[in-house]
């Protein structure tokens, strides 16, 4: 069984929250909320807030055991950007993009293997 949780519009660059989102895929629920708890940078916040979302939902929802849970998938996308300009010299302005990610985090009762989500790279030489 397989249970979906999503925040949206995060105020944060997605290239920051990936490495994190790397090292929690696979891992029991329990563990991933420990590392991201433990974790000082504003992603692992909010990365935490949505895994949590999603036990929440496993266990009202589908009555799950939270004990049980794996991290199946956890992805960060980008969002869209805000637009604010800076001035600079001789009336002109600098555009400063702020960016905003979707956080989606998905748990499953059936645990897998840690690099069985990763794709090998074959090269082929002629």
């Amino acid at each position: 069984m397989e249970v979906e949780a999503t925040t949206r519009y995060v105020r944060l660059s997605p290239r920051k929250g990936r490495d994190l989102v790397r090292a929690i895929k696979g891992l029991p629920l329990r563990e991933a909320l420990a590392i991201t708890r433990l974790t000082q940078r504003k992603a692992a916040f909010h990365l935490w807030k949505t895994l949590r979302s999603a036990q929440a939902n496993a266990e009202n929802n589908q009555d799950l055991d939270a004990g049980k849970l794996f991290v199946k998938e956890a992805v960060i996308q980008d969002g869209p950007r805000l637009r604010r300009w800076w001035p600079r010299a001789r009336g002109m302005a600098s555009p400063i993009r702020r960016r905003l990610c979707h956080i989606r985090v998905v748990l499953t009762d059936e645990p897998q293997a840690r690099g069985a989500t990763r794709r090998r790279r074959t090269s082929v030489k002629g």
